[in-house]
């Protein structure tokens, strides 16, 4: 892909976002209810490849247990006030409530509290005796504290997530987590990331883990771009995480990794072009944020926004829109793709002649920027 010159000391890639880029339909069109939306990582099968973020906005253990019952897999963060707190929802209520101005200064107090490993293991023992699919997520620094907690309460599948995650973390004041040794002694399937780059999802792959989140600042609760002038166009971010899948495959010999974006798809119409640009699965927030049985109460954060030092992300108000089964199944009540991802998904497989999402993953798209982005 040819550079730009942005000045005569610096060129760049052009990349590109959801908005820029359209799917074209095929000479075939397909019955909808002959699409499979099915989803395997590891021996874990699901009926929906959509992955709820743990985000203490979007998940409490109830609602992973409801999204795990309509076909998806959600992840509880394992960092949030439901580990934090024997009652968080007190503090939720406060946090929807608060002004704009206190927002900030206030999540960091509440923050503060310690993760107790005790709720770390009430927390997911309750998931499991729901009967569905356990999943729990730590960021990179907390891993090493609290992994043994998490498998010894019975996780399913194990994510690592960060803003950003790499394989070669380097620091002089601690030993950094050992990707590659850590996933190795595991006994369950680890996804981690966020990766945006090809060369850094390879080495994430590398480290034996089943699936790679794809994103960085692309989130509507981040401002990273905004406090770190850092982000990654989505469209182009898994295309080319998608590039490292397909060679790693050669270089492995047959594994392959999955490849889940996460952040930047807040409309069916955003998920649904996240699977063109070759995702296996797709992580949401925002979209699951506009439930009312959503935690956030109509708003949305992620751990970003309270960071101690240097919060790069904030609350944003989505608004409670449907239950989580309009959300996901419909019936829609409105045509601005915010409920039925499933149906808006089932839709555009079929109108382009495609009944199983990995071969949705060869549908052509062009570069056609929505004049509403």
């Amino acid at each position: 892909m040819s550079e730009i010159e942005i000045g005569r000391g610096k060129r760049g890639r052009r990349a590109y976002t959801f908005d820029d880029i359209a799917i074209v339909p095929s000479r075939r069109t397909r019955d909808p209810e002959e699409v499979s939306l099915s989803w395997q990582i590891d021996a874990y099968h699901f009926e929906l490849p959509f992955l709820a973020a743990p985000m203490d906005s979007v998940m409490s253990p109830d609602t992973v247990i409801a999204f795990g019952k309509l076909g998806g897999l959600g992840v509880l963060d394992l960092e949030g006030l439901w580990t934090r707190y024997e009652d968080p929802m007190g503090l939720l209520a406060e946090i929807a409530d608060l002004e704009p101005p206190d927002v900030t200064t206030r999540m960091q107090e509440i923050y503060s509290e310690p993760i107790k490993p005790e709720l770390i293991t009430a927390r997911l023992r309750k998931i499991r005796d729901a009967g569905v699919t356990v999943a729990g997520a730590l960021s990179p620094q907390r891993t090493q504290e609290h992994w043994k907690t998490v498998i010894d309460a019975g996780v399913d599948i194990f994510v690592i997530r960060g803003t950003t995650v790499s394989a070669e973390h380097v620091s002089s004041r601690a030993e950094p987590l050992n990707l590659k040794r850590f996933i190795y002694e595991l006994d369950v399937p680890v996804i981690v990331g966020g990766a945006a780059t090809y060369t850094a999802a390879l080495h994430l792959m590398r480290t034996g883990a089943a699936g790679v989140l794809v994103g960085f600042g692309g989130g509507a609760a981040q401002t990273t771009r905004k406090a770190l002038g850092i982000q990654a166009p989505m469209a182009t971010a898994i295309a080319d995480v998608a590039a490292a899948r397909r060679d790693y495959l050669d270089e492995s010999g047959g594994r392959y990794v999955h490849v889940i974006a996460d952040g930047g798809m807040g409309r069916s119409g955003d998920v649904v072009k996240a699977i063109a640009c070759g995702s296996d699965a797709v992580m949401i927030g925002a979209a699951l944020a506009r439930s009312t049985q959503a935690p956030g109460r109509g708003f949305h954060w992620g751990s970003e926004a309270h960071h101690a030092q240097l919060p790069r992300g904030e609350r944003v108000h989505v608004g409670a829109l449907a239950p989580l089964q309009e959300i996901l199944h419909g019936p829609g009540r409105a045509a601005d793709g915010t409920t039925n991802f499933v149906g808006a998904l089932r839709r555009s497989m079929a109108t382009t002649g495609y009944s199983e999402v990995k071969e949705f993953q060869r549908v052509e798209v062009v570069v056609s920027p929505y004049p509403g982005g």
